[in-house]
């Protein structure tokens, strides 16, 4: 749609509306690299899998606290012998990536530090987000609609006159705030030193920024300059 261009007798006003809200997240997601190591290849395959069935068992343990689990990459790897001629083998290295979403984070730092306290499993993490339906996006919309349209009254008042219609109202690309996620945390975890659980780990989730930019055009009744 074409807008109509402004006259003496319907003058516009062209405003911009911008909303920044720092909200709570609602997503953490940790990933956790599950590893075994063995001279034979069987062997090695058999310890990753027994391992990998264990960590999935546990996370699952935590119920309704997990959004989402998924299994990533997978790999075994041959490692050759530094000394010597030939395709000489001297050991196996194997690898299982799995990511891990959770809403409730009261059960994120205990589920953390449990599977950093398996042997050869490393964790990352957590990076905190929204979902991409989140009331807050609709919610910073809201408020940068607003703004435009108490920023045009005002522009309006200070003419002496007020608006009559909106003619056009479209979104405007912001650039993207910092990454949501922040800096992510990193635990390697070997054999367990001591048979006792380790305490839970103490986690504040990070605040998101949600950012909403919208430009507004409006008529309103000829001013008596």
């Amino acid at each position: 749609m074409t807008t109509p261009h402004p006259t003496p007798e319907a003058p516009q006003v062209a405003v911009r509306g911008e909303a920044r809200l720092d909200v709570d997240p609602e997503i953490a997601r940790i990933a956790v690299t599950i590893g075994a190591r063995g001279t034979d290849r069987a062997a090695t395959l058999t310890d990753l899998t027994r391992r990998n069935t264990h960590t999935l068992d546990l996370i699952k343990s935590y119920g309704e606290a997990i959004e989402k689990l998924e299994t990533g990459a997978f790999s075994i790897t041959p490692e050759p012998s530094r000394h010597g001629r030939g395709e000489r083998v001297r050991a196996y290295q194997g690898t299982v990536h799995l990511t891990v979403e959770l809403t409730d984070f009261t059960a994120l730092g205990e589920l953390t530090t449990r599977l950093a306290d398996l042997d050869l499993t490393r964790v990352d993490g957590p990076w905190w987000t929204l979902r991409p339906d989140s009331p807050a996006h609709a919610e910073a919309r809201r408020t940068a609609v607003g703004e435009a349209v108490q920023r045009a009254r005002a522009y309006a008042e200070a003419l002496g006159t007020t608006l009559t219609a909106l003619l056009e109202l479209s979104d405007t690309e912001l650039a993207p705030p910092a990454p949501l996620g922040g800096v992510g945390m990193r635990m390697a975890a070997f054999a367990a030193e001591s048979p006792d659980a380790p305490p839970p780990l103490d986690l504040e989730p990070q605040r998101q920024t949600v950012t909403a930019e919208v430009t507004a055009r409006f008529t309103m009744d000829p001013p008596q300059l």
